[in-house]
C-alpha cells in the first residue's frame, strides 16, 4: 500500500477509517446486493486530495476480500437465475455452430507437415505432425488436454520446434498469471528432458537443436532479460545475454524467419532498439541494429542478404529501409518503400524471393506483393467484399513461392487460402465449417460517422436481411476497443449470430486509439488526446440512435480490458445513451494503477495513458478515469466481469468500481459483477468454458432489452 502523503493537520481533520458495513446474507427469493466495507485511504497528488474507500479490496490474501468476491458471485448467480434456461439455450446454439471434431490446414516446416486436431468433448487442441507427406504416420507434438488434467487453468505460451525438428520447447502456465515454466520435449520418443526452467515469460527461440534463448521478467512482470541455455546443463549455468533496466521498455526474443538470426527486440511505446545474434554463432554478443532515438520506432526483418527496417523515422505512417547484412553498423540504410500520407505500413512478411507488405488504407488491410528476384511491378491481392479481415498466417518457410492468408468478413467464416505469388492464383484450402449458417440471411453495412471534431469514424454492422427495419425498434450491440493501436477487424463472429438471429444489429465502432485509419488515428486516441476515443464512441452511438438503427433503451455497449476503460468512461459521460453496459475485465482505476509501478504493465504504459506523477497528465487522466468519476446519479443496467488471477487488469479494479457504483448510483437497475475465481485476463482457458461465459453475457443483454424469453 502506498504511504499517505497528507499534511498532519489535514489528517487530524479527516476520518481515516469509515464505518464497516458487513455484506448481508443473500435471501432465497429476494437477494440483496453485497455492500463492501469502507476503509478510507487518503492521498494527495499535485495538491489534489483523493479518498479511496475500497482500496482494501486489493488485498488478495485477505479472507474478507475473498468472502466479498464470493458474495458478489452468489448475488449475480441468484439474480440471473431466471435466465439459466436461456443461458443453456445460447450455449447450445453457440456450440452447435462449432464443428467440435475438426482439423486445421496443415502447413509445411522443415520437412514436416504440422496441424491441429480438436475432438468432441475435449477442451483443448492436439498438436500433430507428419513427416514428408500427409500420408505419413501421425506424430503427437503435444496434447494440450493431457497438460490440462487436474488443472483449473491451463494455457500454452510460445512453443517452438528446434531447427532439426527433434525437440519441442514450450511454455505452460497453470496460474493464469502469465508466468510460465519452460519445458523441452524429445519429439523422437516423447520424453521430457531435464531442462525445465520456471518463472519465464514468452517467448522462446532456438539457435540450433541444443541452444535456445528464453526470457525472464522483473518484479512487475515486465519482460526485461534474455538468457541463453545449453541443453543438458543446469539453469545456474545459463548466460544472460541482455537486460533492459528502463521500465518503459519491454524485451522479446525471436528466431528470424530466414533462420539466420536471433532477434532481441527492446521496444517501448515510442522508441525501439533491436539486437541480432547469428544462429551460426549463438555465443556471440548481440549487436545493435540501430541505436535508440527518442520518438523513433522500428522493427527488423531479413531477406536474402539484407536487413529490412520498418520505421516511423520522419515517416508517420512508416516506411521500409534496406541495409546489406555485411554493412551492419555503418548506418548506410537506403529507402526501399517510401512513406505515404494515405497508406499505413503495418508489418512485413518476408520470403527469399518475395516481400509481402501488410498495409492499411481507408480502414481496410491490403496485401502488397513485391517480387525481389525479377523486380516485376508490385501487385495487390484483391478481396471480394467491401469490409473484411485478412491476415498472413503460418508462413514459416522462408524459401517458398506461396503466401498463406486467412480471410473472413462478418458473413464469411475464416477461410484459409494459399496464394502463388508468381502465378497470382489462389487456392481455398479450408473454410471453417459453421453448421446451420447461411450467409444469405444476413446483410453487412459499412458507413462513416462524423465525430464532433470532424473526424470520420468507420462503423461495420451486420443485420438480418429479412424483417429487419431501420425503424428504431431493434436492439443493437455496439462493440469497440480503441487503444494501443490495436485494430478491430470486421471479421466473423459466430457467437454474435445468437443475438443477430433474434433481431439485434451487431456493430463495431472503429474509433480512434486503434490504427484502422493509419498511425494518426492511433496518435489521436492516446495520452493527452485519449478522450477522443470516448467521444468517438458516444458520437457513433448518438448517430445510430438518430438514424433509427436502434433506440437508447435498446442499445447495449460492450468492450473489454482497455475497451472496458472505454465502457467506464462513456458510462460516466453519457449513462442515458445506453440500456446496458457490459464491461469485461475493465481497466477502470486509472489513477491508482498508473501511480503504482509495482503493478504489471504500469510503468511501460506511462507512454500510453500518461504518468500521473506529472501534474498536467494527472489532471487530464482524472477527468476520465472511470473509478474517479463515479457520481451520485442514475446508471444503465451493468454487467462487469473479471478474473481473480488477471495479470493485466487486477481484479480489484472492476471490484472497487462496482462497490463504488453500488454506494452512489441512484437507480434500481441491475448491477452485477461476475468473477472467475480461477481464470486470467481472457477468462477461462478451455473452449467449452469460454462459450458458457459468453452465453452468460448474452443472456444478460437479452434480459436487459426484455428478450429473456427468446
Amino acid at each position: 500500500m502506498r504511504h499517505l502523503r497528507v499534511l498532519p493537520s489535514l489528517l487530524a481533520a479527516l476520518s481515516i477509517v469509515a464505518v464497516v458495513i458487513a455484506a448481508p446474507p443473500l435471501a432465497a427469493q429476494d437477494p440483496t446486493p453485497p455492500v463492501a466495507k469502507t476503509v478510507a485511504k487518503i492521498d494527495t497528488l499535485h495538491g489534489d486530495i483523493r479518498t479511496d474507500n475500497y482500496f482494501w479490496i486489493r488485498e488478495k490474501t485477505n479472507p474478507d476480500v475473498i468472502s466479498y468476491l464470493n458474495a458478489e458471485n452468489a448475488y449475480t448467480t441468484a439474480r440471473m437465475k431466471h435466465t439459466e434456461a436461456l443461458q443453456q439455450k445460447l450455449y447450445d446454439e453457440m456450440l452447435g455452430r462449432i464443428k467440435e471434431t475438426d482439423l486445421s490446414v496443415p502447413f509445411r516446416d522443415n520437412g514436416y507437415w504440422y496441424y491441429n486436431r480438436t475432438e468432441k468433448g475435449k477442451s483443448y487442441p492436439i498438436r500433430l505432425r507428419k513427416k514428408g507427406s500427409l500420408d505419413a504416420p501421425e506424430e503427437i507434438v503435444i496434447d494440450e488436454n493431457a497438460l490440462a488434467v487436474g488443472k483449473k487453468f491451463s494455457q500454452l505460451g510460445d512453443l517452438a520446434v528446434s531447427p532439426g525438428a527433434s525437440r519441442l520447447a514450450y511454455l505452460h502456465d497453470t496460474t493464469a498469471l502469465r508466468v510460465y515454466t519452460l519445458y523441452v520435449k524429445n519429439l523422437r520418443n516423447g520424453a521430457l528432458l531435464g531442462d525445465s526452467i520456471s518463472s519465464v515469460v514468452p517467448s522462446v527461440a532456438w539457435a540450433n537443436d541444443s541452444v535456445l534463448f528464453y526470457q525472464t521478467a522483473d518484479s512487475a512482470r515486465r519482460s526485461n532479460a534474455v538468457w541463453r541455455h545449453q541443453l543438458g546443463t543446469p539453469k545456474s549455468s545459463d548466460v544472460k545475454v541482455f537486460q533492459e533496466d528502463d521500465v518503459l521498455d519491454n524485451v522479446r526474443v525471436a528466431r528470424s524467419k530466414s533462420g539466420k538470426y536471433i532477434y532481441i527486440s527492446d521496444d517501448g511505446f515510442t522508441s525501439s532498439e533491436w539486437r541480432v545474434i547469428p544462429t551460426a554463432t549463438p555465443t556471440a554478443a548481440p549487436q545493435v541494429i540501430a541505436a535508440r532515438r527518442a520518438s523513433v520506432e522500428y522493427q527488423i526483418d531479413d531477406i536474402d542478404g539484407s536487413f529490412l527496417m520498418t520505421t516511423n523515422d520522419s515517416a508517420r505512417n512508416f516506411k521500409v529501409r534496406r541495409l546489406p547484412t555485411y554493412a551492419l553498423g555503418t548506418g548506410a540504410w537506403v529507402d526501399l518503400i517510401p512513406t505515404s500520407d494515405s497508406v499505413f505500413i503495418e508489418f512485413l512478411e518476408p520470403f527469399k524471393n518475395n516481400l509481402v507488405v501488410v498495409e492499411r488504407s481507408g480502414g481496410l488491410r491490403r496485401l502488397r506483393v513485391m517480387d525481389l528476384k525479377t523486380r516485376r511491378a508490385d501487385h495487390y491481392i484483391t478481396f471480394p467484399e467491401p469490409a473484411y479481415a485478412v491476415s498472413p498466417t503460418q508462413n514459416v518457410e522462408f524459401d517458398s513461392p506461396t503466401l498463406r492468408f486467412t480471410y473472413s468478413s462478418m458473413i464469411t467464416p475464416p477461410s484459409t487460402f494459399d496464394y502463388n505469388m508468381a502465378t497470382r492464383q489462389r487456392e481455398l484450402k479450408k473454410r471453417l465449417e459453421v453448421p446451420g449458417f447461411d450467409a444469405a440471411k444476413y446483410e453487412v453495412r459499412r458507413f462513416m460517422v462524423t465525430a464532433r471534431d470532424g473526424a470520420h469514424v468507420p462503423v461495420s454492422m451486420i443485420v438480418l436481411k429479412k424483417g429487419w427495419k431501420q425503424d428504431g425498434t431493434h436492439p443493437l450491440l455496439l462493440y469497440a476497443y480503441g487503444s494501443y493501436g490495436a485494430t478491430t477487424e470486421a471479421g466473423f463472429n459466430s457467437s454474435a449470430l445468437s443475438l443477430v438471429d433474434r433481431g439485434f444489429a451487431y456493430a463495431i465502432a472503429h474509433i480512434r486509439g486503434g490504427q484502422e485509419m493509419g498511425r494518426q488515428w492511433y496518435d489521436d486516441g492516446k495520452m493527452m488526446k485519449k478522450k477522443n476515443t470516448f467521444f468517438d464512441y458516444i458520437d457513433v452511438a448518438e448517430y445510430l440512435e438518430k438514424q433509427s438503427y436502434t433506440a437508447k433503451d435498446r442499445m447495449i455497449a460492450n468492450g473489454g480490458s482497455a475497451g472496458g476503460l472505454l465502457m467506464g468512461a462513456v458510462n460516466n459521460m453519457r449513462p442515458d445513451l445506453f440500456r446496458a453496459v457490459v464491461a469485461d475485465v475493465p481497466f477502470v482505476d486509472v489513477i491508482n494503477t498508473m501511480m503504482d509501478a509495482s503493478i504489471p504493465l504500469t510503468a511501460q504504459e506511462w507512454q500510453q495513458w500518461g504518468d500521473p506523477h506529472i501534474a498536467d497528465q494527472y489532471a487530464y487522466m482524472k477527468t476520465y478515469s472511470p473509478y474517479d468519476n463515479v457520481e451520485r446519479k442514475a446508471y444503465p443496467w451493468m454487467l462487469v466481469t473479471t478474473s481473480l488471477n488477471d495479470s493485466q487488469v487486477g481484479y480489484w479494479e472492476p471490484a472497487k468500481w462496482v462497490a463504488k457504483l453500488r454506494a452512489l448510483k441512484t437507480d434500481s437497475n441491475p448491477l452485477y459483477i461476475k468473477i472467475n475465481m480461477a481464470g486470467g485476463h481472457g477468462g477461462s482457458s478451455g473452449r467449452y468454458d469460454v462459450l458458457r461465459e459468453r452465453a452468460f453475457r448474452y443472456a444478460f443483454m437479452l434480459d436487459a432489452v426484455g428478450m429473456a424469453d427468446r
